[in-house]
């Protein structure tokens, strides 16, 4: 029972199941959501680029877009520099760029809702096994800049969790595959957020 359902991208990855399209993978996903009848909104992985033109013909795509939804505005911008020369790899410089376009278009909501698919930088959220840091400068600099209330992300799956730049609530939703997903509510301004796991809810 929620509002509004968000995916911060990866609906594809770099090995589909042999037989069958992307864009096959990418609607029948949609599809299944829309059925809940419940606004929908993605941005797309750094594997996604593919099926921008499916979100967009699907009218959930917030990839450099905003929407509005209440009290609540919801902009991205989707993505992911990576060393693996992914298909949907925007520079920092494109990255700023296009959530400001999203934003710019829900400036006027009392409460902003970022969606991006990279973490922002020297977070929880975009550590890595190794120990190391690779999120995006952007991403951080435009949350400490414009001051979403949340900022929602994934790529990074194994930092799934919840922390918190300056007053802003950043949510990495974790692996979907794996039943993984955020749960954030929000009441006058104030947020509750957690990761849940799907697979372990009855019903």
């Amino acid at each position: 029972n929620v509002d509004v359902i968000v995916c911060a991208g990866d609906i594809l990855n770099a090995s589909p199941p042999k037989g069958i399209k992307n864009e096959e993978i990418a609607s029948i996903f949609i599809e299944e959501i829309l059925l809940l009848k419940k606004p929908f909104f993605v941005v797309p992985g750094n594997f996604d680029r593919d099926i921008i033109d499916i979100l967009e013909r699907k009218k959930v795509n917030l990839h450099g877009k905003g929407k509005i939804i209440g009290d609540f505005g919801f902009y991205g911008y989707g993505g992911a520099k990576t060393p693996f020369n992914t298909p949907l790899e925007p520079d920092e410089g494109e990255m700023k760029v296009g959530l400001y376009k999203g934003f710019i278009s829900v400036k006027d909501a009392k409460y902003k809702i970022q969606v991006t698919h990279i973490p922002p930088l020297n977070t929880a959220s975009d550590l890595i096994s190794n120990g190391l840091h690779v999120g995006s400068s952007s991403v951080r600099e435009f949350i400490e800049e414009y001051k979403p209330l949340v900022a929602i992300c994934g790529h990074i799956l194994e930092s799934k969790g919840i922390d918190y730049l300056r007053n802003t609530v950043i949510v990495n939703c974790g692996r979907f595959s794996e039943g993984y997903a955020g749960l954030i509510e929000i009441k006058d301004g104030k947020v509750n957020a957690s990761i849940i796991n799907l697979n372990f809810l009855d019903g």
